[in-house]
């Protein structure tokens, strides 16, 4: 309980309150200490960031900075891994921070990289830049709105149902690292804007599929001895790689990273065979439509969730957030 103000010094919002659909009673952050403030707002300014730098990315590439555009991307990426590991620090995960996560999201994984591409390789062909911008968008703000619900607390970890949109990112940002011009390969006239259009399409197809990524959540939070020798190793390398040769290093993680899924799928009756059950995805579980209201009508069948596109839940164990 809150003590009142003293007379003349009664705030504009005080008689304003929060309330939730439900009806529940919501706590407004004025009424806790200051110490518990800063631990439930702290995830929340690391997603801050993250959106501040996906939104700086986008007025850059309109100015033709594209580099200086991707690595803002992928600064956005490290918040967006921050703000996760942060909120399960401190335990202070919400449905608040969720709704912000994703609405960050969308604007450094889903604007950002569509007007990055839109503005560094297809600019020339306006029609084909505003689809293939328009298909990217779209595939991102699907799959964030699928993620925010269908969240299992009890889904498979290891495991994303789709590629994350920072994963699909990370392909945009190492390609334009990568190449000093984004005509590569044969061709005359549009047909020159066919390596750009494979790397915009195929990672925004990826998103709403339903084949599985790993999410290597143990290199993030090794549990063990032994994992986090092995973190430590591939954080070497990965050091190592970007300081000798940057461009390849990160093409080959992020098209390694795409290249994990079929090769998974592929690979998964040997793996099985020789490590067991545990060394590839669990069987998928059917869920309710992400779409339609069941509860009151019996005729309608179960739809399995994963047909429309998977769920995200198997990103890292709280709510916030698929980096």
């Amino acid at each position: 309980m809150t003590t009142p103000p003293a007379p003349g010094r009664r705030r504009i919002l005080d008689r304003w309150r929060l309330v939730s659909p439900s009806g529940a009673a919501v706590v407004s952050l004025r009424q806790l200490p200051k110490r518990e403030r800063a631990r439930l707002l702290a995830p929340s300014v690391f997603t801050t960031l993250n959106m501040i730098s996906g939104f700086a990315s986008v007025l850059l590439a309109f100015r033709g900075h594209f580099t200086l555009a991707a690595v803002l991307i992928a600064f956005s990426i490290v918040m967006d891994i921050a703000d996760g590991f942060v909120a399960r620090l401190v335990g202070a995960t919400s449905p608040f921070g969720l709704q912000l996560d994703s609405l960050a999201d969308l604007i450094s994984f889903g604007v950002a990289p569509a007007v990055l591409v839109h503005t560094w390789a297809l600019d020339e062909w306006p029609l084909l830049a505003y689809l293939v911008a328009f298909f990217w968008l779209a595939c991102a703000a699907f799959r964030l709105a699928r993620f925010n619900v269908t969240i299992d607390p009890a889904a498979d970890k290891r495991y994303f149902v789709g590629l994350p949109s920072p994963g699909a990112a990370v392909v945009v940002v190492a390609t334009i690292f990568a190449l000093d011009s984004p005509m590569w390969g044969p061709g005359s006239g549009p047909w020159r804007a066919w390596f750009p259009m494979l790397v915009s399409i195929v990672p925004a197809l990826l998103m709403v599929m339903t084949i599985r990524f790993r999410s290597f959540r143990n290199l993030l939070a090794p549990g063990t001895p032994r994992a986090k020798v092995g973190t430590g190793v591939v954080a070497v390398l990965v050091l190592l790689g970007f300081a000798v040769a940057p461009g390849l290093t990160g093409l080959v993680l992020a098209y390694g990273y795409v290249l994990t899924a079929p090769l998974g799928v592929l690979t998964a009756p040997v793996r099985a065979r020789l490590f067991g059950p545990d060394a590839v995805a669990p069987p998928r579980s059917r869920m309710p439509s992400v779409f339609l209201s069941i509860e009151d009508d019996d005729e309608v069948d179960v739809i399995d969730v994963f047909d429309l596109g998977g769920s995200a839940a198997a990103s890292a164990g709280d709510p916030r957030g698929e980096g």
